[in-house]
């Protein structure tokens, strides 16, 4: 989820005032030398001064993105991985350390949330790109200092933003059922259609789904068949297991793509995730038994 492409810079906005401060930090002795620290500390300073050729002394926030958004592949995902959990980590905080390090999370995740953002976006209505950008950036940030996410398995840069997003949707729903209550009236018609909370909730489980990266690769999308009842209902299932820690991304990805009208074939399944079509259906199978045994409590809550 952290890309591995150069930085995205937009002019203006809040994503454009979110570069200038972070210049501003970045030549901050103060902010540089609390990085030094927490990557001393945490054991990641060698690590993060060779690949970027830096001296541990020297290292400071623009080191330690650049170490998160490497672009020649010489950071490995392990330690992007420990790098981001150390961040998150401490973002859990209540102190001043905590805010500057759920600061470098968003700065991280800026990519990410110029594409969240993008994706929200409707050429007519709704709210401007800057808003709903304020709105994502708002999102990656409570997110970061909610303290669940590194300890959750899997990538946290995924998890982060998969929480995020579940936010923004949420919201914007929320914003567009509102807009739509003047259809409420339907409500007492003998019409069995689909009401505005419907198609609310579903656009909302379904944007979560693809950030998610639950639907088929090589899909349209989740239209016409795959937008039935129980498609959306297993999608809801398979990413609540995934934000309580459940199913990891493989896990969730196992199931989803293999229960829908068109399954992604194992062997292809498999080779996308750098394993074996037989470690493969292992894993759908343990996941959905993990999935199974976790819907009394999820009935009960």
């Amino acid at each position: 989820m952290l890309e591995r492409q150069h930085p995205v810079h937009i002019v203006g906005g809040i994503f454009g005032r979110l570069d200038a401060e972070w210049a501003a930090l970045c030549a901050d002795a103060s902010v540089q030398a609390a990085v030094t620290d927490w990557l001393v500390a945490d054991r990641l300073a060698d690590d993060v001064a060779a690949v970027t050729d830096f001296r541990v002394r020297a290292l400071g926030p623009a080191q330690l993105l650049a170490a998160l958004r490497s672009r020649d592949g010489a950071v490995t995902d392990a330690l992007t991985d420990a790098v981001l959990r150390g961040l998150l980590r401490r973002a859990a905080g209540r102190d001043r350390s905590a805010a500057l390090a759920a600061r470098i999370v968003v700065q991280a995740m800026i990519p990410a949330a110029v594409r969240m953002t993008r994706g929200q976006c409707r050429p007519f209505g709704g709210r401007t790109f800057d808003a709903i950008g304020h709105m994502t950036v708002a999102a990656l940030f409570e997110v970061a200092c909610s303290g669940r996410i590194h300890t959750r398995p899997g990538r946290p840069a995924a998890n982060l933003a998969l929480d995020a997003l579940r936010r923004v949707c949420a919201e914007l729903a929320t914003e567009r059922e509102e807009r739509g209550e003047e259809l409420a009236a339907a409500e007492d018609l003998a019409d069995t259609a689909p009401g505005p909370h419907e198609y609310a909730h579903a656009y909302a489980v379904r944007a979560a789904a693809a950030a998610a990266g639950l639907h088929a690769p090589g899909s349209a999308g989740e239209a016409g068949a795959e937008a039935s009842r129980a498609r959306l209902e297993l999608l809801e299932l398979v990413l609540d297991a995934m934000a309580a820690g459940t199913l990891s991304p493989a896990d969730g990805r196992a199931i989803a793509w293999h229960y829908t009208t068109a399954p992604v074939p194992d062997a292809e399944a498999a080779a996308r995730a750098g394993t074996t079509a037989g470690a493969w259906q292992r894993r759908r199978s343990r996941a959905v038994a993990r999935l199974t045994a976790a819907l009394p409590a999820r009935a009960a809550a």
